[in-house]
């Protein structure tokens, strides 16, 4: 006999389903929740882990923290603006200035004078100099030396601010020393990095192509950014100025040169009495002639090579030219370029003599000159 379900009995059965099943919904939802209070309550029990006493720092990195004291007074930010011309009027023209670059640079004392690398400021129409308490000073452009790559600004801050860097020498320098290089790279205040001297007597090439010489090779990172900056020996003396790094990517590599503080201080003070260095000058000009060496092409009147009796070509009346003299060797160190010559007389003072090889009608001769001041 078959039973039909009635519709009210239907309708009590789907009632209880739905029922059990918000039921069981209801329970896992709880139990989502549950779990959520139990481990917010186990996490809001953690206490911090107990610190840890650090002891004494030791006395290689308070050596080094202490240096970073001492020097870090003396360095500046060294930043370029360049000035905008633009047009907004047929007779109106707005100018402005705009950020060009930035460099690192040092106190040399306490009348304002800075020194930075020429590259650092080259091209730029006004220079701003931030000293380390952050105040920021217009800088005048007292006069550079393209051949060493370096320059002097001048600020007009008081001397209480100004903490003139402490000199030291490069002569007596020694591979393996330990040298401190700070600056600004790329834009990052005071920043100081370490390392020591991996090579010395290194020559690079100023942006004018004459050689620097004696320049200081260290493995201290050197960026863009620290050039100008000081490189510093142990005892937080200026020894070198940043100048240059040996990498194709234009970061460090590990390679870095400073020119060193024997060349600086024998410069800086030139260009702070005069404006720029006056450097002694052999007095002739050469020119390389393969088949004969260095022909002296020219004398200067009035200087140690034309006291000395030395002969240029000569011209007769025909326009035929005559070889007289060609130099052969400078203090008895054989010369085949003008660079040569450069190298051996760079470090030289004006009234220094010094002897000079040349070949006259087939006989070699020496002579003594006196250098004068270049023209």
């Amino acid at each position: 006999m078959d039973y039909e379900q009635s519709p009210a009995s239907a309708s009590r059965s789907g009632s209880n389903f739905l029922t059990l099943l918000l039921l069981i919904i209801s329970g896992f939802l709880l139990g989502l929740v549950a779990k959520e209070w139990i481990q917010r309550g186990a996490v809001s029990d953690v206490a911090p882990r107990p610190v840890s006493p650090r002891g004494d720092i030791g006395p290689n990195e308070q050596a080094t923290i202490d240096l970073v004291n001492q020097v870090s007074p003396s360095v500046v930010f060294v930043s370029t603006k360049a000035v905008r011309r633009e047009r907004t009027g047929f007779f109106e023209m707005k100018v402005y200035e705009v950020p060009q670059g930035t460099g690192s640079g040092f106190v040399w004392d306490k009348a304002g004078h800075i020194v930075t690398n020429l590259h650092v400021i080259a091209d730029s129409d006004g220079t701003d100099v931030t000293l380390m308490d952050g105040s920021t000073w217009e800088a005048e452009l007292v006069g550079s030396e393209v051949d060493k790559d370096i320059a002097v600004l001048q600020i007009d801050a008081p001397a209480e601010k100004l903490t003139p860097i402490t000199v030291g020498e490069s002569a007596n320098l020694q591979v393996g020393q330990h040298v401190m290089a700070v600056g600004n790279p790329f834009g990052l205040d005071y920043t100081c990095t370490t390392g020591i001297i991996g090579g010395l007597g290194r020559e690079i090439e100023a942006a004018n192509k004459h050689p620097i010489q004696g320049v200081i090779q260290t493995d201290a990172a050197i960026n863009p950014g620290n050039s100008g900056g000081p490189l510093v020996d142990s005892a937080g003396r200026l020894i070198g100025v940043n100048t240059a790094i040996f990498s194709p990517t234009g970061t460090s590599a590990g390679i870095g040169f400073a020119v060193p503080v024997d060349t600086v201080n024998r410069i800086v003070p030139q260009i702070i009495n005069h404006g720029k260095v006056v450097k002694p000058d052999i007095g002739m000009s050469v020119q390389r002639l393969s088949q004969f060496g260095l022909v002296v092409t020219r004398v200067v009147r009035g200087s140690g090579a034309a006291n000395a009796g030395i002969k240029p070509i000569a011209y007769d009346r025909w326009g035929r030219t005559y070889i007289q003299d060609i130099l052969i060797a400078v203090e008895g160190i054989s010369v085949t370029t003008e660079r040569d010559v450069f190298r051996i007389i760079d470090n030289k003072q004006i009234g220094d003599k010094i002897t000079v090889t040349i070949l006259r009608n087939g006989a070699k001769l020496d002579v003594e000159i006196v250098l004068t001041p270049a023209p």
